[in-house]
């Protein structure tokens, strides 16, 4: 295997070929990087193997570029979504899952299996669609608003879900209970962060900005992101959601700019370690023994999302 230097330099040779080629003939510079894992993984060539510390690092980019979205957006115009939000988001999940199930049952999957795919399948990749709208610049377009609201959604809707998940083959008084008191903690967490976060934001970063010191300045920063994405993972909703709360809460702010400026070159960085990471994991000899399993749910996944969205 290679010491850790071989490993950087090799990464990064690849990294950057493989974007250059991509964004030379116009594709997204995911797509590199996902490359770039899945030639270098243990599937392929196996001369990168991921690690769970490598894993971590990269989780940040993903944390980062949602706080980076959350900085596009302010509490009231959050609310001005929330028939996107509650009404799009419900009705692609709920709808993409039920389909889902119907499918899975004709085919005579059982219940908790149909639930489980259904469930799955409803989901979507925040970091790669928030990635493709941030470099086509559409996050501001009414698509990419009605993505990010859905996308918002889903982040909700994984804490039901992954205690629906296991919890199938319990008593019913014991499911209603595991969700009870998971609908309560994301409650009290989103309260406290929307209705005091903002007012006190403001006053700490006023406070820190005072100091005139710019190593200061981006200390809080993460310890601001970071600090809330890990109060979002304890009361059971995702990384990602609560670092687009810290965006948001900062978008309050007059320092909104200064903080977007300092945390986009790491941010970018860490985000395209996330996708090598992932690229990692793809089986490119599993995808071509199945293909035609791959491209009919696939297929079928997008016409049921159609016909939900439409």
């Amino acid at each position: 295997m290679l010491n850790t230097l071989e490993f950087v330099l090799l990464l990064l040779a690849a990294a950057v070929v493989l974007v250059t080629l991509f964004r030379s003939l116009n594709l997204p510079a995911v797509l590199g990087y996902l490359l770039v894992g899945a030639i270098g993984g243990p599937h392929a060539l196996n001369l990168m193997q991921t690690s769970r510390g490598a894993s971590h690092l990269a989780e940040f980019g993903v944390v980062f570029l949602m706080f980076s979205i959350g900085l596009e957006f302010s509490l009231a115009r959050l609310v001005a979504m929330k028939r996107i939000v509650f009404g799009l988001g419900a009705m692609q999940v709920l709808g993409t899952t039920a389909l889902v199930m119907l499918l899975g049952w004709l085919l005579g999957l059982g219940l908790a299996a149909s639930f489980a795919l259904g469930g799955t399948l409803a989901m979507s990749s925040t970091a790669i669609l928030s990635k493709l709208l941030a470099d086509r610049m559409e996050l501001d377009s009414r698509h990419g608003r009605e993505i990010i609201g859905v996308l918002l959604f889903q982040d909700l809707a994984v804490v039901p879900l992954l205690i629906l998940l296991p919890a199938l083959s319990q008593p019913a008084e014991d499911l209603l209970f595991t969700l009870g008191v998971a609908s309560l903690k994301a409650v009290v967490l989103l309260s406290l962060v929307l209705g005091f976060g903002q007012r006190w934001m403001r006053w700490w970063f006023t406070l820190v900005a005072r100091r005139k010191s710019s190593e200061l300045f981006m200390l809080n920063v993460l310890l601001m992101t970071l600090g809330l994405a890990w109060m979002s993972e304890f009361f059971g909703l995702s990384l990602a959601l609560g670092a687009f709360l810290a965006g948001m809460l900062i978008a309050e702010t007059e320092y909104r700019y200064q903080v977007e400026e300092d945390i986009k070159p790491f941010r970018d960085v860490l985000l395209g370690l996330f996708f090598v990471t992932v690229g990692m994991l793809l089986d490119a000899s599993e995808i071509l023994r199945n293909v035609p399993a791959v491209i009919g749910m696939l297929a079928g996944l997008l016409v049921c999302e159609c016909v939900i969205v439409l």
